[in-house]
């Protein structure tokens, strides 16, 4: 079994890498002290495609596969773990209303998502 990323796949760790040091890293400790949610910066990310990993393309999203967006949430934490796991709660909505969605809802929704012009959230709650 190859366990080694293709070109596309090395591309898009690369891309995130690149991101996560330049855009995360250097103001990480300083947004978590300061209680600070970088909208610019989220909008930004979403720029490079990282808000609808895996979202249709026909509807604003990347149209990437599980893996490539695991590649893109670890080289996201190593700059910034918060941010990092918004933008995967915010791609894990996105999905949700692609998938479960009919065509309204997704042309209505999944297009300001993905560049985060709208940010999302869910409500989780446990029986208790």
């Amino acid at each position: 079994m190859d366990f080694a990323l293709n070109d596309d796949q090395a591309a898009i760790q690369a891309a995130a890498r690149t991101f996560a040091e330049a855009e995360l890293a250097p103001h990480s400790a300083r947004w978590d002290e300061e209680k600070v949610f970088p909208v610019q910066t989220l909008r930004a990310a979403a720029a490079l495609g990282f808000a609808g990993l895996y979202v249709r393309e026909e509807v604003g999203g990347s149209g990437l596969s599980r893996l490539d967006a695991a590649l893109v949430f670890e080289e996201l934490s190593r700059g910034d773990v918060s941010v990092a796991a918004y933008i995967s709660i915010h791609n894990m909505v996105s999905w949700m209303i692609d998938r479960f969605g009919n065509g309204a809802q997704r042309q209505r929704w999944l297009p300001r998502l993905a560049t985060m012009e709208l940010l999302s959230s869910y409500c989780l709650t446990e029986p208790g």
